[in-house]
C-alpha cells in the first residue's frame, strides 16, 4: 500500500530518508515538517506487512526546470525503498503516486535529477519513463 504520509508518519518517512541523503533523521524530521506545512510538499510511505518500507518526497517547482516548458513543475525530490524491499516495484509505486499527485496540483510536466555517477537511480529514471535533459557540474568557491 502506497499512502501519504500524515504528520504521525512523518518519523517514518525521515528514518528512511536518512538512509538517502546524509543528514541526521532529527534534521529530517524538522525538514519534512515543515515542507510538508507549507502547500505544494508531498511525502509517499510504501508499507509492507504494516511497516514502512519505501518513501517519496515530491514539490511543485515554480522556477525553472532544467529541459521543461510549465509551470509549476512536479519534481521528485527523492525516493528510496529498503535494500531488502527492492525489485518488486515498490519505487514505480512511489513514483506513480507522486505523479499523479503532480497531475492533480494542474502539472503537466515532471521532473527529476540524480548525481552524475548514481548509475542506479539514472537506470531508474530511465527504466520509468524520464528522458535526459542535460548534464551539469556545479561549482562553488570560498569568497573571503
Amino acid at each position: 500500500m502506497v499512502k501519504m504520509a500524515t504528520t504521525t508518519e512523518l518519523h517514518a518517512a525521515a528514518e528512511l530518508a536518512a538512509c538517502l541523503w546524509s543528514v541526521s533523521k532529527e534534521a529530517l524530521l524538522d525538514e519534512l515538517t515543515n515542507a510538508t506545512n507549507s502547500t505544494g510538499t508531498v511525502i509517499f510511505l510504501k508499507y509492507s506487512d504494516g511497516v514502512a518500507v519505501g518513501f517519496a518526497q515530491c514539490n511543485l517547482r515554480h522556477d525553472y526546470v532544467e529541459g521543461t516548458d510549465s509551470s509549476p513543475v512536479g519534481y521528485l525530490e527523492g525516493i528510496f525503498v529498503k535494500e531488502e524491499y527492492r525489485k518488486r516495484g515498490y519505487a514505480r509505486e512511489l513514483l506513480s503516486a507522486c505523479e499523479q499527485w503532480a497531475k492533480e496540483q494542474g502539472c503537466s510536466e515532471f521532473a527529476s535529477d540524480c548525481e552524475l555517477d548514481n548509475s542506479e537511480s539514472l537506470s531508474f529514471h530511465l527504466k520509468t519513463g524520464f528522458t535526459e535533459a542535460n548534464r551539469i557540474i556545479c561549482f562553488k568557491k570560498t569568497l573571503m
